[in-house]
């Protein structure tokens, strides 16, 4: 049965300095994290985060008040409960123009939006005088089977006035498919992502995509639980909207004043431009070696010589793995040239089918196309997935001019894999 406002306004104690309210044997209260725009620099909101304590004054965890609940119907009391002090403590300090999160379970969530009980959140909105637009709303969709029921809420709080944000997406079994279908407002990255991010740099690359494709389903890119300056680091470079995290502010019962911007937004900022040109620079001198060897086989080869001498340079380097050559329209030609330490594949290795490359078309691939238009000069990619085993690695690449077998003139690329583990 749906609990009434009136009964959940009952359990709420407004006397104190904040608002506090009962459920079983906890009281409930509230603090607030910051969340800011790293394009605005500034505050545009705060998560609201329960804060709960035992009948002896004790602190306790929110997920152990959830988990005294008996049932289903407990747990969604305890949450519109919370919900409610959230919203009385935010309107006490008297705040507009921003946004306050709240967080609500997938079955609280879908209580409250459908049914015909799409008012009710006006109703509460209005008890304490927060503009539906100043709402909202997280969830963890993933945690939900029943779908088209979660759909249908969706579209009730947004015809509410309320915004979407999708929670701890990246864990679970979270997945573009329901991004693209529910189009919410804001998506939340798992704190996991964002901590393995910072220290694997693969990661990082499947990070700033993610961010990338979460963009083109029309949602903004929130990362949390931000606690280090490589962390902040990782969000300015994969492009996120909004952060929140240690980092930024903690949880605390007052508000951030208005269009706060604390310090170390602003030195992130700064720091941005000179962490990409160490990343350049640093990348610079590790691929040096490969592009000015895979230089000197493409003028070796375009002077005839065989394609044995032209890369003997290359794949002397360490981790330089084969050479091949391919046509102007992208094919190669012949069989690749493996390095000394790579001579001999495992020939039980799975992706043995893919081993001999002669007659493969590679016009797709960025390492072509990147020749062809930057003729004579050496291109090298981003790292990726090799056919070649189960690592990544990058390909350099140079265009170049010679003779065919009937002497007319053509142009070649010449590409050369290098392990990038």
């Amino acid at each position: 049965m749906f609990t009434t406002l009136e009964y959940l306004l009952s359990q709420l104690d407004t006397t104190g300095p904040t608002t506090t309210g009962q459920f079983g044997g906890y009281r409930l209260n509230s603090h607030f994290q910051p969340i800011y725009s790293l394009s605005h620099m500034r505050l545009i909101g705060h998560e609201a985060l329960m804060r709960a304590q035992n009948t002896e004054s004790q602190a306790v965890s929110p997920l152990a008040v959830f988990e005294s609940c008996p049932d289903e119907d407990a747990q969604t009391r305890c949450d519109q409960i919370s919900s409610m002090v959230h919203l009385s403590n935010y309107q006490r300090q008297d705040r507009s123009g921003e946004w306050l999160f709240v967080n609500l379970s997938p079955a609280s969530f879908m209580r409250l939006a459908t049914e015909q009980r799409t008012s009710s959140i006006d109703r509460i909105l209005n008890q304490f005088g927060v503009p539906t637009e100043s709402l909202v709303l997280e969830v963890l969709e993933a945690q939900t089977t029943d779908t088209g029921a979660f759909e249908q809420a969706v579209r009730h709080c947004r015809q509410a006035g309320a915004l979407i944000a999708i929670d701890d997406f990246g864990a679970g079994h979270s997945n573009f498919d329901r991004v693209w279908r529910l189009q919410p407002d804001i998506v939340k990255l798992d704190r996991s992502l964002v901590a393995r991010g910072a220290r694997e740099p693969r990661i990082q690359r499947v990070i700033a995509q993610m961010a990338s494709l979460l963009h083109e389903c029309g949602s903004m890119v929130l990362m949390e639980g931000i606690e280090t300056e490589d962390e902040a680091l990782l969000a300015l470079d994969c492009d996120a909207d909004l952060v929140q995290g240690y980092y930024y502010g903690r949880p605390q019962p007052a508000l951030m004043p208005k269009r706060h911007a604390p310090d170390s937004l602003l030195k992130g900022l700064q720091d941005l431009s000179a962490h990409r040109e160490r990343q350049r620079q640093a990348n610079h001198e590790r691929t040096a070696p490969y592009t000015k060897a895979i230089w000197h086989a493409g003028v070796m080869l375009g002077a005839s010589r065989s394609l044995e001498q032209a890369c003997r340079s290359f794949l002397s380097l360490p981790n330089a793995e084969a050479c091949y050559v391919l046509d102007a329209k992208g094919y190669q030609i012949g069989t690749s040239l493996w390095s000394p330490s790579a001579q001999a594949p495992d020939t039980q290795n799975a992706t043995n089918p893919l081993l001999d490359g002669q007659g493969a078309c590679w016009a797709r691939r960025h390492y072509f196309r990147r020749a062809m238009e930057h003729v004579s000069q050496p291109q090298i990619t981003r790292p990726y997935r090799s056919m070649l085993g189960r690592h990544q690695c990058v390909t350099a690449s140079m265009a170049y001019r010679c003779q065919d077998e009937q002497g007319n003139t053509v142009w070649r690329v010449i590409c050369g894999d290098i392990r990038w583990d």
